[in-house]
């Protein structure tokens, strides 16, 4: 039989690596599976970003698309923001008159003659804001006409509503004062505010800044939008005196009494 071939001579076995040498080793195993990780990691974060954006887009969109200034002409944003500041300067105002009051009240020495004559200024005001006297100031006429009777009754509404957010401080429609109660139904043809029945043209008188009402009606999709949309026509006049006569009737309340002040 032939001879077998000597076996090569093992050589000896490293000592095991400690700790620390060990990562190394790990890592140079683990080196071919990074690229493969790594392709992996990434597009995963891309889709994750592609996701986010397209959620963040679609976000946008509708919110432009409900407050309906994503079309508007440049100049309608100037108007919708000219109207804003007006109010704010208003809202101004009124805290400077508040607390002008409240200074005269509390340091100076005719406090009872102050405090008689701010009574007496408040009690028309409130009679004002309340429809049980007639007001008059400047303003705008807002004339609503309907050929078609096709006007209905959320589109005066909607008209009432958006002069007073504006600031409109007295306001009659025909011959029927606007209060804080006032309603309007019907159908569209025969509008009925507080039970008395109107037919087109709708007059509506408003007192308050003239230039602030106009704009706050002619708002890309408000008030002259929305009578254009239902086939009538809104025509609008600025006026320096405009006369608020229509008033409310004063009902008793049923449930409401005024409250008794709490003592300390």
């Amino acid at each position: 039989m032939p001879e077998r071939p000597e076996q090569p001579e093992q050589p000896e076995q490293p000592e095991e690596p400690g700790e620390h040498a060990a990562r190394p080793a790990d890592s140079e195993a683990a080196a071919p599976q990074q690229p493969t990780s790594n392709r992996r990691a990434g597009m995963l974060i891309g889709l994750l970003c592609l996701l986010l954006g397209f959620a963040l887009v679609v976000q946008v969109r509708s919110t432009t698309d409900a407050s309906g200034l994503g079309a508007a002409r440049q100049e309608d944003l100037v108007s919708i923001l000219d109207d804003l500041s007006a109010r704010e300067d208003r809202l101004r105002q009124d805290i400077a008159t508040q607390e002008e009051l409240r200074d005269r009240l509390v340091s100076g020495d005719d406090q009872s003659d102050t405090a008689l004559a701010e009574a007496l200024l408040r009690e028309q005001q409130l009679a004002i804001l309340a429809g049980t006297v007639a007001a008059e100031g400047p303003g705008i006429e807002l004339t609503v006409s309907d050929p078609g009777a096709e006007v209905g009754p959320e589109v005066l509404l909607n008209a009432i509503q958006e002069l007073r957010a504006a600031g409109a401080e007295a306001m009659q429609v025909g011959d029927v004062r606007i209060g804080v109660s006032s309603a309007v139904t019907g159908r569209a043809g025969l509008l009925v505010i507080d039970g008395i029945e109107l037919t087109a043209p709708y007059t509506i008188r408003a007192i308050g800044d003239p230039q602030t009402l106009e704009i706050a009606l002619n708002i890309p999709g408000g008030v002259v939008n929305a009578v254009s949309r239902a086939g009538g026509e809104a025509t609008i006049e600025q006026q320096d005196a405009v006369v608020v006569s229509a008033l409310r009737p004063v009902d008793d309340p049923e449930y409401a009494r005024p409250a008794e002040d709490e003592e300390d």
